[in-house]
């Protein structure tokens, strides 16, 4: 299990993040695996997953100046992934953003370092893109440039909108819309890798496989 990818996997299984059985998506598909980064709830957990984000995000050779964690899950994410960056020796600042405006003390609804340079934003998956869409504008409104996405899985799977299924899945409309690369700790493919690897989890394969068939894209 030398593979980062594939120990992020393993590490997402065994902390309860990744499980397996018959769950809905927010498009009403009925997936065989869910994937609730908010899980990721203890300091030891929290640790370990921002560590991928920051190994993942060096490794991608992206050049950046500072993180953005849409809210409410990005910024726990973002302010991890910081510290992470900070243990490997790059010391990156980070801002997030309120759901509501504060209308007292400095007011607005951007909170941390000032929106500057070549913002990468964090999050846990891509579904509908809204958050994205969200933290592309508000990067842009500040005179800073959304340079990429850094998520944990792309689930790989054909994107939709009013009951018309795109070719393209969530993560490769953003990119296309955007024109900025969103990269993943773990996808789709690397999941059922780790399937065929694992005789205890193997009976799990084929509901998953049939999944991606069903609504995957290449």
């Amino acid at each position: 299990m030398n593979n980062l990818r594939q120990q992020f996997i393993a590490f997402s299984v065994s902390a309860g993040v990744l499980k397996f059985g018959e769950f809905t998506t927010k498009a009403g598909r009925q997936s065989p695996y869910f994937f609730n980064a908010g899980l990721f709830h203890d300091g030891a957990t929290l640790a370990k997953v921002a560590d991928f984000y920051a190994q993942t995000l060096l490794d991608s050779g992206v050049e950046f100046d500072m993180l953005f964690g849409p809210a409410y899950k990005g910024i726990t994410l973002a302010s991890a992934t910081a510290m992470a960056l900070a243990g490997k020796g790059r010391n990156t600042s980070f801002a997030y953003n309120r759901k509501e405006a504060k209308d007292h003390g400095e007011g607005g609804t951007l909170v941390g370092a000032k929106l500057t340079g070549k913002v990468v934003i964090i999050d846990d998956v891509i579904s509908a893109g809204t958050s994205v869409r969200e933290s592309v504008e508000m990067i842009r409104n500040a005179g800073a440039e959304p340079c990429a996405v850094l998520i944990a899985l792309d689930r790989m799977e054909r994107g939709g909108k009013d009951g018309v299924v795109s070719e393209l899945s969530a993560v490769q409309e953003v990119s296309k819309n955007y024109g900025i690369p969103v990269i993943s700790i773990g996808s789709l493919a690397d999941l059922l890798g780790y399937l065929s690897a694992d005789p205890a989890l193997a009976q799990h394969k084929d509901a998953v496989a049939a999944y991606r068939d069903r609504y995957g894209v290449s």
